[in-house]
């Protein structure tokens, strides 16, 4: 039995839709709170064994032993999130406690890092383990997630008990399917579909930096699915462990996505707009993402990324210009 914390986020729940509909599995149980009221879509079609609050979730574990991986994505994943109570409370401890579980009851740990770690990138994106100490977040849900993985590398290096495979993933820019509650955390791709299909004109932001255009802004993006195929090769290969970034390898910019957007609805790139950095942002923008790649190829996996432009493509025409958009 497969727990999945997260279950009714993007990743989470497309995890779980590739865990139906790739692998013929639905014997795994889905932890969540759902506080957006359309997140229950993200599961709807979904098979699985049980529905649990996250905070039951201590005492299921308590009563059940079958358990055969700890799948953790649930956190606060909102970059603008200022309260660090919370994220000490949700991204922290509550991943503290599943990990110290999981070493306990010898059970595979699998988790939710964040390319936020990598602050402005100055130090690089590399994910291996021994340049950890040199990262910079830029914002507290970042450092949340930086904290626990220097937290998790100081119980290894202390030799304190351990599940027997974790996997910390550096998720970089995921867009897809299932992402709809999110707001203003909605990835740029979905943000540019609503504008267009409302208002036939998509905005990006402007740059305050003297080495990029306006709409030259480049990250790394990865389409939840292919990001989810990471998640399911590490599952299944339990002699792996360590932090590993989940990227496509390739920067892109926003106004690539702009026009990849409106050329899939019959526009082009007059459709794009530019408009001022909100004040929030300015200091605390990447302006350059791009994974190194080379660690999770160097363990086997070999699967294709797909480009932005098929990302944009599958991502549209088969869930969002349809009747129902949800995987």
């Amino acid at each position: 039995m497969i727990i999945l914390t997260g279950g009714a986020g993007m990743i989470g729940s497309i995890i779980a839709w590739h865990l139906n509909t790739i692998l013929n599995e639905n014997q795994f149980v889905i932890v969540d709170d759902l506080i957006h009221p359309d997140q229950e879509k993200n599961i709807s079609k979904r098979k699985f064994s049980e529905f649990i609050h996250k905070n039951d979730l201590q005492k299921y574990l308590s009563k059940n032993s079958q358990i055969s991986a700890v799948i953790h994505m649930g956190a606060i994943s909102a970059t603008t999130e200022k309260n660090f109570n919370h994220l000490l409370n949700s991204n922290i401890r509550y991943s503290q406690m599943l990990w110290s579980w999981c070493a306990e009851n010898n059970v595979p740990f699998i988790y939710a890092s964040s390319a936020a770690t990598y602050g402005l990138g100055e130090n690089g994106y590399s994910d291996y383990e021994e340049g950890i100490n040199n990262l910079s977040p830029l914002n507290a849900y970042g450092y949340s997630k930086h904290f626990f993985d220097q937290w998790i590398l100081q119980q290894t290096q202390a030799q304190q008990p351990k599940p027997p495979q974790w996997c910390g993933l550096k998720f970089f820019n995921v867009y897809g399917p299932n992402e709809y509650h999110k707001g203003r955390m909605a990835s740029v791709i979905y943000q540019a579909f609503k504008q267009y299909r409302k208002e036939k004109e998509i905005r990006l932001f402007k740059s305050d930096h003297p080495n990029f255009d306006d709409g030259m802004q480049l990250r790394d993006f990865v389409y939840v699915k292919d990001a989810v195929e990471c998640v399911v090769y590490l599952l299944s290969n339990p002699n792996i462990s360590g932090l590993f970034n989940v990227g496509t390898g390739k920067a892109d910019s926003f106004k690539a996505i702009g026009e990849s957007v409106a050329n899939n609805l019959g526009g082009n790139s007059s459709a794009i707009k530019y408009i001022d950095l909100p004040n929030d942002l300015k200091e605390k923008y990447q302006y350059f993402t791009e994974a190194n790649i080379s660690k999770i190829r160097s363990v086997g996996f070999k699967s294709k990324f797909k480009s932005l432009s098929e990302g944009i493509a599958d991502y549209m025409q088969n869930y969002l210009v349809t009747n129902d958009p949800y995987a």
